[in-house]
């Protein structure tokens, strides 16, 4: 599935990354606010979903080689993160939806976990 799938299942704003939206693949996903889970227990070119919406989002993905963020549940992402998204070339969406509901769309569309984190 592409990002650009997973932007329209989740009803999501694309913040940045517009032009890797049909090239992106994602295959996994993991759910978590600890960016210290995703850190220890993380495979590569995960999709990350997260309630976080600190720089530290950006940051976590760009480390464990992921292929992009969809913050959750918050009414707005802060700049600071959206420009260290832009800076790191991390893609990165925002959904009014909950965690448990993002998780199920994506689940319910064939998408898998990482295991260790779910």
């Amino acid at each position: 599935m592409t990002l650009k799938e997973v932007a329209e299942i989740l009803e999501a704003e694309v913040l940045t990354g517009h032009d890797k939206l049909d090239e992106i693949v994602v295959e996994r996903v993991a759910a978590a606010d600890m960016m210290s889970d995703v850190l220890a227990f993380s495979q590569p070119k995960i999709l990350l979903i997260t309630g976080l919406n600190t720089p530290q989002v950006p940051r976590t993905v760009s480390i464990v080689d992921g292929v992009g963020a969809v913050i959750v549940r918050k009414n707005m992402v802060p700049q600071t993160t959206i420009d260290l998204a832009k800076a790191l070339g991390i893609p990165l969406l925002h959904s009014r939806l909950s965690m448990f509901e993002a998780c199920g769309r994506l689940y319910q569309k064939g998408l898998k976990p990482v295991d260790s984190l779910s």
